[in-house]
């Protein structure tokens, strides 16, 4: 059913009621606060065709309103619109961003840090999709005669290092024939790229043994494969909000910030911005994940996520998302990657 003008504004008001206060919500009270132009009693007729068609449910405890599932789902869809940040968020946020950074994936743990702080919601993010990076160089240091260094350089600005270990001695010379094979066979492949049918090409360029490449391969795969690591913040925020005097919600939340999996998959679906809304989605339940691709300077950096209750304030979340990423990318000049 398409909803008219005015049962929008009631809809949206209710909405905006509820974030604000937890309370039901009246006719009353929109009519005090809110300027919708029409009588109680047409406002109590729009609520119950609301109600009706699923925008609203009905409490045990009050006569009023509080929004449904489906309510939320439409005003985020067709009602939302930015808040302004108040001037000390700003000065906030702009002395959060103003610290240089040696890397460009730390700029997406600094967000996740002042989003969490500013919204007062937990905040969860994983870095780039490991299968859609590419590498940029690949270096390779001798730390001993039998010790190597691997590092590597992907164009999202990740930097992965791992230590290989050998049987037999290896020479500086030896290392700098495996820097040079292994650019001219990677640089601007994609990860995946690092797989075992690589062994025979390298042993075939090089005339080395197999328990010289080998331990290569295999260190380097390992670390490029190894499980996603979700960055938390502000799991204690959360807690600030009244829904939490309410034991079983304080575990439900438990539940699903340990659905590791769960999360993961929302992160990596991410494009810009999404909202996932309570039963939506299976283990959300009573709460509520907005994802944001963050990019900076054209570089992937990974996703972030905010985790809050259906009532969490939207409009608040998706304008501190916005105004961070637009001050990230209007000075990554200032940030090496």
């Amino acid at each position: 059913m398409e909803l008219d003008d005015r049962k929008k504004r009631i809809l949206q008001a209710i909405v905006n009621e509820y974030i604000d206060t937890i309370e039901p919500v009246s006719s009353g009270s929109l009519l005090q606060k809110y300027a919708l132009d029409c009588s109680s009693a047409t406002i109590r007729n729009d609520m119950a065709e609301l109600e009706r068609i699923g925008y609203l449910e009905k409490t045990h405890t009050s006569s009023g309103r509080v929004p449904s599932n489906k309510g939320y789902r439409f005003y985020v869809d067709k009602l939302l619109n930015d808040k302004n940040l108040n001037i000390k968020e700003i000065k906030y946020i702009n002395s959060k961003l103003q610290n240089r950074v040696d890397e460009m994936e730390k700029l997406t743990k600094i967000a996740t840090n002042t989003i969490s702080e500013v919204t007062h919601y937990t905040t969860v993010s994983i870095g780039p999709n490991v299968s859609k990076q590419k590498i940029e160089e690949i270096k390779f240091i001798l730390l001993g005669n039998r010790m190597l260094m691997a590092i590597i350089l992907t164009d999202s600005g990740t930097i992965k290092e791992t230590i290989i270990k050998f049987e037999q001695d290896i020479s500086q010379k030896q290392v700098d024939t495996l820097n040079m094979i292994f650019n001219n066979k990677l640089k601007n492949q994609l990860l995946s790229s690092i797989e075992s049918p690589m062994e025979q090409y390298i042993m075939d360029e090089m005339n080395y043994r197999i328990d010289v490449i080998k331990p290569i391969i295999e260190q380097i795969n390992k670390n490029v494969k190894e499980e996603e690591e979700i960055y938390l913040n502000g799991a204690n925020r959360i807690f600030d909000n009244p829904e939490f005097e309410s034991t079983q919600y304080a575990r439900n939340f438990m539940d699903l910030i340990n659905k590791k999996e769960l999360i993961i998959d929302l992160l990596e679906n991410a494009e810009d911005f999404n909202i996932y809304i309570g039963n939506e989605v299976n283990g959300l339940k009573d709460f509520s994940i907005v994802t944001f691709k963050n990019r900076v300077a054209g570089r992937d950096l990974g996703t972030i996520g905010i985790i809050g209750p259906t009532r969490m304030d939207y409009s608040k979340v998706i304008s501190v998302m916005k105004y961070i990423n637009k001050e990230l990318n209007k000075g990554k000049e200032g940030y090496n990657g």
